[in-house]
């Protein structure tokens, strides 16, 4: 791929004053917007969480009131089960990986100005936002908001006598996620050119952080995977809105259209999740092992086949639809091949901690954790997977446990190691260490207590989605590790409120952070904390990888990318 050539310098007018507005709120600064994706996130996913305390309480203790909320009837139930889910995977994990960090970093990560399109970028802030009130408005209107599960499925979300008087919830449902999409699509446009087109000079495609691979790869998924689910979304609005007959088996079409539809989509947005997530861990493993990072074509190349890869297991999820087994048998093969790419990606990042100088800072702990949890989702993914034990393990409390030890460890725990290893460069100050490690115990802590309980559930034949009541004397042997895992989101809940004082506090009265607090060596520490409004003050010039440490001729232990061999310390 050609070079670029070197950026102008700005212009000493290029940044005038600008009022509140148009720096805040309307702005078309790639780090503000990444922030406001960041806010947005922060806000749903502390909504979905609560959403999954209240018909968790339910399932542990049926029949009793909730702290604050009352007694959960059925169809509140199902609609907070569909709510949580919906949330936490399109308005949370989308917005706080790609939108927060692809915006805030690749520009600072490959040496750029900002963003290819900046107004472009700030039309996709405020796309998903629209998208996220009227989610938020569905909890209002008449029926309340869908109640017909995460995935939607058809007939029961199709016609309204599967669910009587939840016609507009559902409605806004399918606006809401259309306009979701089109605000990560407008996103992943940017994400592209940018990467592409505007890289310093010396940043090559193989010099570029593992994070703007995982942002470049997870954003071409969503683009060539997306469209099918749009076209379904309109189909359903139809159905739903006009009496049209695109899923309706009374009206001759097949409901298990959409689940094709639905999950053609749905198993690459599981890796558009997992990438960027995967990719803030091997940034900050080399960072705090103080080693190269271990294999960085092979995890490149290994992305790249697991993306291919994703367009070929989406029917794992309907082995028990019906599907004859010798058309099911080559979806189990392609499902458990997948695991072999990021099997590669986890033996990478195992290898750099292989004696390592680690230090068990709030961002390496976060980095740890998620490592090991997405590894027992891997794992668990196997039997899922695999035809034969699917059939027994599916829509029980299994599925739920690996889907959670898949995208909960790369989305949040992940994300907040994220957060912790970039605050200085977002805002400037330096976030309190033992406030973030109390945030990282309760936070490990307590997903584990939620989660692996749900696993023995599974297994002992526990169905998910179901709302609990005393008639289900069959599933009072189970009712103890619901019990378990009840108390153990608690324990996560009580574990957010360090975070939130840390965060906050942080931001006004946390020290002062340097331009290179961790002495890591990609580009975005080459500049100031936080940086200058066109990021960098003179675009620099690359010379070698980023994650090259202890390079003969270095007068400190790390190598920045754009310092020569014979540099002094760098700006720490």
């Amino acid at each position: 791929m050609a070079e670029t050539k070197p950026q102008a310098a700005p212009s000493t007018d290029a940044h005038e004053k600008m009022g509140f507005w148009r720096q805040y709120l309307f702005s078309v600064d790639h780090k503000v917007i990444g922030k406001q994706y960041l806010f947005l996130g922060l806000f749903m996913g502390f909504i979905g969480v609560g959403l999954s305390f209240i018909f968790r309480w339910q399932l542990a203790w049926p029949g009793t009131a909730v702290p604050i909320w009352g007694k959960v009837t059925a169809p509140q139930y199902y609609e907070f089960v569909t709510m949580h889910g919906t949330i936490m995977v399109f308005f949370v994990a989308m917005p706080v990986l790609l939108g927060a960090f692809g915006n805030f970093l690749i520009p600072l990560m490959v040496g750029a100005r900002d963003m290819a399109f900046p107004r472009l970028n700030m039309a996709s802030f405020w796309t998903i936002f629209v998208g996220s009130v009227l989610l938020l408005v569905s909890f209002f209107v008449p029926g309340g908001a869908s109640h017909a599960g995460w995935t939607n499925y058809v007939p029961l979300s199709d016609a309204s006598k599967y669910l009587p008087g939840n016609y507009w919830g559902g409605n806004l449902w399918l606006i809401a996620l259309a306009i979701d999409f089109a605000s990560v699509l407008m996103g992943g446009i940017n994400f592209l050119t940018t990467a592409i087109a505007m890289r310093a000079p010396g940043m090559t495609i193989w010099r570029m952080p593992l994070l703007v691979w995982q942002e470049l790869v997870a954003s071409v998924l969503f683009m060539l995977s997306v469209g099918p689910l749009i076209a379904g979304v309109v189909m359903l609005l139809f159905d739903r809105m006009v009496g049209t007959g695109f899923f309706l088996p009374e009206k001759g079409a097949d409901p298990l259209l959409w689940q094709h539809l639905f999950w053609f989509f749905g198993h690459p947005e599981v890796y558009v999740v997992a990438m960027p997530g995967l990719g803030i861990v091997q940034e900050i493993l080399p960072v705090f092992a103080r080693k190269p990072i271990f294999g960085y074509r092979m995890i490149v190349w290994s992305v790249i086949v697991a993306g291919i890869l994703s367009f070929t297991v989406w029917a794992h999820h309907m082995f028990v639809s019906g599907m004859n087994p010798v058309l099911a048998e080559p979806f189990s093969v392609t499902t458990i091949a997948i695991s072999i790419p990021f099997a590669v990606m986890l033996f990478a990042m195992i290898a750099t901690l292989w004696r390592g100088q680690i230090t068990f800072s709030t961002p390496m702990l976060f980095a740890l954790g998620a490592l090991a949890n997405f590894l027992l989702g891997g794992v668990t993914g196997i039997p899922l997977g695999t035809n034969a034990s699917d059939i027994y393990l599916h829509d029980t409390y299994f599925v739920i446990a690996h889907f959670h030890n898949t995208l909960v460890p790369t989305a949040i725990i992940a994300g907040f190691g994220g957060i912790y290893y970039w605050f200085p460069k977002m805002f400037g100050r330096m976030m309190n260490e033992t406030l973030g490690k109390v945030h990282f115990v309760f936070t490990w802590v307590g997903f584990n207590m939620v989660f692996v309980p749900l696993f023995l559930i599974g297994l002992g034949g526990g169905q998910r989605r179901i709302y609990m009541s005393s008639v289900y004397t069959f599933y009072k042997p189970l009712q103890p590790l619901h019990v378990i895992a009840t108390i153990g989101l608690i324990v996560i809940i009580v574990g957010q409120i360090p975070f939130l004082v840390n965060f906050f506090l942080s931001m006004f009265r946390g020290a002062k952070a340097p331009a290179n607090p961790w002495h890591a060596n990609t580009l975005e520490w080459a500049t100031d904390s936080p940086p200058p409004h066109e990021n960098f003050h003179t675009i620099p010039t690359v010379v070698r990888g980023p994650y090259e440490y202890s390079v003969p001729g270095m007068e400190q232990d790390w190598a920045p990318q754009a310092a020569a061999v014979n540099a002094g310390a760098a700006q720490g």
